[in-house]
C-alpha cells in the first residue's frame, strides 16, 4: 500500500469512526475519489501565532503537502479573490476567499442532502471540486450540475474533475440565482453561506426536493439548515446543528462599515445582558435574528474594552462595556438596537433556551423567518 492509500485509509476511518461518514454509497464514493488530486495547485498554511493571519503557500511535494491533504481540515486555496499558491513566496496577509472544506463536513452534507439512484443535483460552489467529484461518483455525471462564481475556480476544478474523467456541467455565474438552464433539480446543496435562502433555489427545486444550505449571518454565527420544498412554492426545514460555518457568498458579504459613529453621543444605562454573551455561538445567533444587519467591533476607549454592534443599513449602534462589575450599554440612532437584542434573548429564554436544532427555517416569496 502506498503512503498516499495509507493515508487516504486513515482519513475514511476516520470519518466513519466520527459518525460523519455512514452509508456504504457514499464510503464507496469516497474510497474512489482521492482528495489529494484537487489539491495539485497547493494550499495556503496560516502562519502560528500571526495577528493579523498571515499565510505561507504549500506547494505539490512540499514537506507535508500529501499528509495535510488527508488531515480532516479545512484548507485555504484561495487568498484576496485571485491570488493562489504559486503566486507567492513568502507571506500574504489577506482574506481567505476560496478553500477546500474538511472532509468529514463535505461528507456529512452529502449523507444529510438524502439522495436517491435518479435524485438530480445542483451543487453552489464548485471550489476545488472534490465535493462535486463525490457526487459525481455515487450518482452519473449527466446527474450532476455545479455553479462556481470564481472563472479561475472554475478551470482549476474542471482540470482536476477531468483527471478523474469526469465532466459534469460546471457553470461559472452567481449560485444565488442557480442554474435554471438544468432544472428543476431534486436536490440543492450549498457549499458557502448564506445569510437568506434565495427564492430562486426554491423555484428550481421539485415539490418535496431538498435544500441543504448554511444559514448564518454578519456576527459569524451559522447552522446547517435542509428545507423541504413544498407544492405552494415555499420551504421549510430544521436546522440541523453542528455550528456548521463557510464563507458567506460573496453576495452576502458584510459591507464596509464606512466612518464610525459618534460612540460618545447616544443613552446610557445598565444591562442585563452582557457583551460576554456575544462569545457563546447559539446566543449569538439568536441575537443575529434580532439584528440582522449589524455587524460587531472590539474597541479599546477610555480604560477599557467596549463591544460595538452597528447596524449598517439603519445606522443604529450599542456599545456594551463593563464598569464596578456592572454591564453598561449606550445606544443610538433610528432603532434602540440593544432593546432588540434583549427582547430577543428574553424570548428564548422564556422558552426554556431551546437548542438551535429545534429552530425551523421557513422562506416563502415574502423572505425568510427562523423560529423556534
Amino acid at each position: 500500500m502506498t503512503d498516499q492509500a495509507k493515508l487516504h485509509k486513515q482519513l475514511l476511518d476516520a470519518m466513519t469512526a466520527g459518525g460523519s461518514l455512514r452509508t456504504a454509497p457514499w464510503k464507496r464514493a469516497a474510497e474512489a475519489v482521492p482528495r489529494h488530486e484537487f489539491l495539485r495547485g497547493g494550499f495556503f498554511r496560516r502562519v502560528e501565532g500571526s495577528v493579523p493571519a498571515a499565510w505561507t503557500p504549500v506547494l505539490e511535494g512540499d514537506p507535508g503537502w500529501l499528509e495535510a491533504c488527508y488531515q480532516d481540515e479545512s484548507l485555504t486555496t484561495q487568498i484576496a479573490g485571485t491570488i493562489v499558491p504559486a503566486d507567492i513566496r513568502g507571506q500574504i496577509m489577506r482574506e481567505p476567499t476560496s478553500s477546500s472544506t474538511l472532509p468529514s463536513l463535505v461528507l456529512r452534507m452529502l449523507e444529510d442532502l438524502r439522495v436517491e439512484p435518479k435524485s438530480r443535483v445542483l451543487e453552489i460552489g464548485t471550489g476545488t471540486g472534490y465535493s462535486t467529484a463525490l457526487l459525481c461518483n455515487r450518482l452519473n455525471e449527466e446527474q450532476v450540475t455545479s455553479v462556481e462564481y470564481d472563472l479561475d475556480v472554475v478551470a482549476r476544478a474542471r482540470t482536476a474533475l477531468a483527471r478523474q474523467d469526469m465532466f459534469p456541467v460546471i457553470v461559472t455565474g452567481d449560485g444565488l440565482l442557480g442554474y435554471a438552464h438544468s432544472a428543476p433539480y431534486d436536490r440543492i446543496i450549498a457549499t458557502c453561506g448564506v445569510r437568506t435562502v434565495p427564492t430562486t433555489w426554491i423555484e428550481q427545486t421539485k415539490p418535496g426536493g431538498l435544500i441543504l444550505a448554511t444559514v448564518g449571518g454578519w456576527l459569524g454565527s451559522s447552522e446547517l439548515a435542509r428545507l423541504t420544498v413544498h407544492d405552494d412554492g415555499t420551504a421549510s426545514g430544521p436546522l440541523l446543528g453542528g455550528q456548521i460555518s463557510f464563507m458567506l457568498a460573496r453576495p452576502h458579504t458584510a459591507p464596509p462599515i464606512g466612518l464610525l459613529p459618534d460612540l460618545y453621543q447616544g443613552n446610557e444605562r445598565e444591562t442585563a445582558i452582557g457583551a460576554d454573551l456575544l462569545t457563546d455561538w447559539t446566543t449569538r445567533f439568536v441575537i443575529q435574528l434580532a439584528a440582522p444587519n449589524a455587524q460587531r467591533l472590539t474597541l479599546e476607549r477610555d480604560g477599557h474594552t467596549e463591544d460595538v454592534l452597528i447596524d449598517v443599513k439603519s445606522g443604529s449602534w450599542a456599545a456594551v462595556y463593563q464598569q464596578d462589575g456592572r454591564w453598561i450599554v449606550r445606544q443610538d440612532g433610528p432603532d434602540s438596537l440593544w432593546d432588540a437584542v434583549e427582547g430577543q434573548l428574553g424570548r428564548w429564554h422564556a422558552a426554556g433556551t431551546p437548542a438551535l436544532e429545534e429552530f425551523t427555517v421557513t422562506v416563502t416569496p415574502e423572505g425568510q423567518t427562523i423560529h423556534w
